[in-house]
């Protein structure tokens, strides 16, 4: 196995809104787009559902069918399969990216930054922990959305390589969007995957994708179309990285700091 190297497939679609099962079916049939070489598939924030804030309705259980669904793909495209979906836990709602391994073991991270201007924060509870998941020789820091306004949560603490940031960014913000994946990627001195959804909700926001991948100097990779649906596809070297962090090691003369609560 070549450890190395990360194989990344993620999807910039529209999402039909509050329905889980036309959102699958849509997913399922994207699927047949992919490499054949993938090791992790990533698919938008909500992306069952849309951003809707209603919870009680459509968020599920950690046993649910969207979790079950994401087991059978990731068994099946043999690859890890991860974003984000509202989850309903302990009797609480959560904004949960889920990450889900061939076999069918679940890693997940709670978004800590709820969008208050959408009224995100009075439906669901932040998180409080930090995640890092690993693939490969990959340490990966998983966010979501309005989390990449906040570099003090994100900051490098030489523990991990790659952001993963799952997005419902609306497109009159595109710019800031922009502008922070490669100010995210260049203070980190990691990669960072920004994946975003295109079309417009019942609420009438509109989103123009902008997905793309930045490399540690803070250059694109692969950069989405605007407003269109596509699978889009890197592959990321770790060697390369270390090679960049070796020679530039601007991570030794950063500031000390605990993160408060």
């Amino acid at each position: 196995m070549d450890n190395d190297s990360l194989h990344i497939a993620f999807f910039q679609t529209d999402l039909i809104w509050e329905n889980r099962d036309e959102n699958l079916k849509k997913f399922e049939g994207l699927f047949a787009e992919l490499p054949s070489v993938v090791d992790l598939i990533v698919l938008p924030e909500m992306f069952s559902t849309g951003f809707s804030m209603n919870v009680k309705e459509l968020s599920e259980p950690m046993d649910g069918e969207t979790i079950c669904w994401m087991q059978e793909q990731a068994e099946k495209q043999d690859a890890v399969i991860s974003g984000s979906l509202m989850i309903k836990d302990d009797g609480k709602y959560f904004n949960r990216f889920v990450f889900v391994r061939p076999g069918g073991k679940i890693e997940f991270y709670d978004k800590r930054h709820l969008f208050s201007m959408g009224e995100e924060n009075i439906h669901f509870l932040p998180g409080k922990v930090r995640k890092i998941f690993n693939l490969k020789d990959f340490r990966i820091l998983p966010q979501i959305c309005y989390d990449l306004r906040f570099p003090v949560f994100i900051r490098n603490r030489n523990d991990y390589d790659l952001i993963i940031n799952v997005a419902n960014w609306p497109a009159p913000r595109k710019n800031a969007w922009q502008v922070l994946l490669k100010a995210r990627a260049i203070e980190n001195q990691a990669y960072v995957v920004g994946v975003n959804r295109v079309g417009a909700d019942a609420n009438g926001i509109r989103y123009s994708g902008d997905s793309a991948v930045i490399d540690p100097k803070g250059k694109e990779m692969v950069v989405g179309k605007i407003k269109t649906e596509e699978v889009l596809v890197a592959k990321l070297s770790k060697s390369s990285l270390e090679r960049f962090r070796s020679n530039f090691p601007a991570w030794q003369d950063q500031d000390d700091f605990q993160l408060g609560k």
